[in-house]
């Protein structure tokens, strides 16, 4: 019978290692808060027939509200423990070093649409939708809204986005107008008083 990754749980000391490894659990031998001075954290995975299919990450609580909706489930250890750590580069902002969770799909897949969202109060239905967020806020450190680009995927080359692009001055605006690019209407730079950043998609010319 064909196993999948079917369910992801960590580790913030050596009781709990020990917990999950008599569980079945298999350990992925890096330390996710290698060189920022907190506890030594590790991610655990577990074979099983149901796959998991998606992966996302918060790093507040309005994100964790529409990921809970959409039946999400929720890893309950802080990957900040001990370090006063945010995501998605699991270590930013700790001085140590730069670590990122990876995943392979089983099958080749292409992004088919994308939006962007400047507020939460849409979330739970864009993932109920198959959205991905990108769990990186466009605006990080700049002070307006917290905006994160979606992605949806599909296995259907057909299908697939042919091109991305992205608009900093009016010019190119009109420049990936007139080539038929369809604009995401959401400013990737809202509410920091900067240029107005669009990012604009061309899908395949039989769609």
């Amino acid at each position: 019978m064909t196993t999948y990754i079917s369910e992801l749980d960590v580790s913030l000391n050596a009781a709990q290692e020990l917990d999950l490894k008599q569980r079945g659990f298999n350990k992925i031998n890096v330390n996710l808060n290698k060189g920022a001075g907190g506890y030594d954290i590790y991610l655990w995975y577990k074979n099983g027939p149901l796959a998991i299919t998606k992966v996302q990450v918060s790093f507040n609580d309005e994100m964790a509200v529409g990921l809970t909706k959409a039946g999400y489930t929720k890893i309950e250890k802080d990957l900040n423990a001990g370090a006063g750590r945010l995501a998605c580069d699991l270590n930013r902002n700790t001085e140590g070093n730069c670590i990122h969770v990876w995943l392979k799909r089983e099958e080749q897949t292409y992004i088919c649409d994308v939006i962007a969202t400047d507020s939460y109060g849409s979330d739970s239905d864009y993932f109920q939708k198959g959205y991905i967020r990108v769990d990186e806020d466009t605006n990080r450190g700049a002070g307006g809204a917290y905006v994160f680009i979606w992605y949806r995927q599909t296995t259907d080359p057909e299908k697939a986005l042919k091109d991305l692009q992205v608009s900093i001055t009016d010019s190119q605006h009109q420049e990936y107008q007139k080539q038929d690019y369809q604009r995401v209407v959401v400013d990737l730079n809202q509410g920091t008083g900067g240029n107005q950043v669009f990012l604009w998609y061309k899908k395949r010319s039989n769609q």
